[in-house]
């Protein structure tokens, strides 16, 4: 909770990271003597467990006040994933703690084995995470292309299945066939289907080519980039929730309505990104070709289901 502080030094991105890792490194070696001192009788007495308490409780502080001395300028991206990081620690350090609490003292009993590693995995990441602005937008951008593939693919496998996606979970032993009419296709759903994918395949691409661009042009060196780097990964964000949204209305029965509205949120959000590309400092005119290509693609395909679904307003 909260914001970073703006201090009055300047912010020194080698000392903040070095810092950072002393603070996660520190935090792993309290958790590994806090698994230790819990592994076997007999139990630390009162005076030990209060050390132990005092020292995770140190380390946790000492991780959380250097994220404070992360400043807001450096972007909200970075900030997150830093943030982000940090929860991870603590929410494994309270696992850690309820495992120990929950489980009779015999010996090292798995579940306390799995906390423990939780949090050394946890803290490991100090050493790995993006260390500027332009880092953690390409690494935000490329889990948002990861997920938006996968619902393609998963959509490009059901149409491949022919007229019936349900096939292999829906057959009637007895009958010997599909009595519920509603895991079918019909023509006119078969028809919106082709522009509806054509908007997925346009997400795909325009994730693609947003994080060419951001990994070959983006820069984290003013508070303007930073900015626009922000911007563009606020927005690509939307991009797979919407992309999912349009994909389940897609599957029979279909809600013709429902799809149009559903592909003219997830055209809106594309847009979106296409234009915030377009006027950011990752996209110079020689990149400006396949912003209006992809504009121009999803105003085709939301024409197409424009008047396809024109009988169901």
């Amino acid at each position: 909770e909260g914001e970073p502080g703006e201090g009055h030094e300047p912010f020194e991105p080698p000392r903040f990271w070095d810092a950072l890792g002393q603070t996660f490194k520190a935090t792993s070696q309290e958790a590994t003597k806090l698994s230790l001192a819990f592994s076997r009788p007999p139990l630390p007495s009162a005076e030990d467990c209060q050390k132990l308490s005092e020292d995770v409780q140190n380390a946790i502080f000492a991780v959380a006040t250097v994220y404070y001395s992360l400043p807001k300028g450096q972007g909200t991206t970075l900030r997150k994933m830093v943030r982000d990081a940090i929860t991870e620690v603590v929410e494994g350090m309270i696992q850690l703690t309820e495992t120990i609490l929950n489980t009779p003292l015999q010996s090292l009993c798995q579940e306390q084995l799995i906390s423990t590693g939780g949090v050394w995995e946890a803290c490991e990441q100090a050493s790995s995470m993006p260390q500027d602005n332009q880092a953690a937008v390409v690494s935000t951008l490329a889990a948002c292309l990861a997920v938006v593939k996968d619902a393609l693919e998963e959509m490009e496998h059901a149409l491949a299945e022919g007229q019936d996606p349900y096939s292999d979970i829906m057959e009637d032993d007895e009958l010997g066939f599909r009595g519920n009419r509603d895991t079918y296709w019909s023509e006119a759903d078969r028809k919106l289907l082709g522009p509806c994918m054509g908007l997925v395949k346009a997400s795909k691409a325009c994730l693609k080519k947003v994080l060419g661009v951001v990994k070959t042009y983006g820069k984290a060196d003013s508070s303007e980039q930073i900015a626009q780097l922000d911007d563009l990964a606020d927005i690509a964000n939307e991009i797979s929730p919407s992309v999912d949204e349009l994909a389940l209305s897609m599957y029979p029965p279909m809600n013709q309505l429902a799809v149009r509205l559903n592909a003219a949120k997830l055209a809106s959000v594309l847009k979106k990104v296409l234009e915030i590309t377009k006027i950011s400092h990752v996209c110079p005119s020689s990149e400006e070709g396949w912003v209006q290509f992809l504009t121009g693609a999803v105003d085709h395909n939301m024409d197409k289901i424009k008047n396809f679904t024109q009988g169901e307003l």
